[in-house]
């Protein structure tokens, strides 16, 4: 098949025909969405695979806190029927565990790492799923949480500096902030018509 809608077509009859979808959502001609259960995210994954769907291109999660949930979303890619699907699982904000995919996507080992360092989300059954990938020492609650604060985070790490806006030019160039005053009245002065 070499028409993307129809391959988007065929995929979608396929996994409509072997699972219970929540919701579908067309993304566009090389991009289909899939909501499904939690408990079937690893059946759906395997199929896909199976199918020929054999890349995990993105592992990452959305938080909706007013619901109190997390979205989890996977998406993996076909190179012979190019077609992104994603599939998203809803995981409860109080307690966010989703078992690992390590089995069926072995590159997921990093993905999932970096959604538990970000969201706070577990993944039993990867070895590493704790372990510190980018934020060395994080002691705060996870940084993509919504309810994080990083204005609190900063006062209480960092001290507090005084920014003037004035400076001493020390190299004898012409002031880049006053060249960029410059540039914005004439900027200003276009949107006003001209110069006047």
């Amino acid at each position: 098949m070499t028409n993307s809608m129809n391959n988007v077509d065929y995929i979608s009859n396929l996994v409509e025909s072997n699972f219970k979808l929540i919701e579908k959502e067309i993304v566009n001609k090389n991009q289909v969405s899939y909501i499904i259960d939690k408990e079937s995210v690893h059946s759906l994954l395997t199929f896909l695979k199976t199918n020929g769907w054999i890349q995990l291109s993105y592992l990452s999660a959305i938080d909706w806190p007013k619901e109190n949930k997390f979205e989890l979303v996977y998406i993996v890619f076909n190179w012979e029927m190019p077609v992104y699907i994603q599939v998203r699982a809803m995981l409860d904000r109080n307690n966010p565990v989703m078992p690992s995919i390590l089995p069926i996507f072995p590159g997921c080992k990093y993905y999932e790492r970096e959604t538990h360092e970000f969201f706070g989300i577990k993944f039993p059954g990867n070895p590493d799923h704790e372990k510190q990938l980018i934020l060395e020492e994080w002691d705060e609650i996870p940084p993509l949480r919504k309810d994080f604060d990083p204005r609190a985070y900063s006062d209480k790490k960092f001290a507090k500096r005084e920014y003037t806006e004035d400076f001493v030019n020390l190299n004898g160039q012409e002031s880049k902030q006053i060249i960029r005053k410059q540039r914005k009245t004439k900027i200003m002065n276009v949107r006003k018509g001209g110069k006047k």
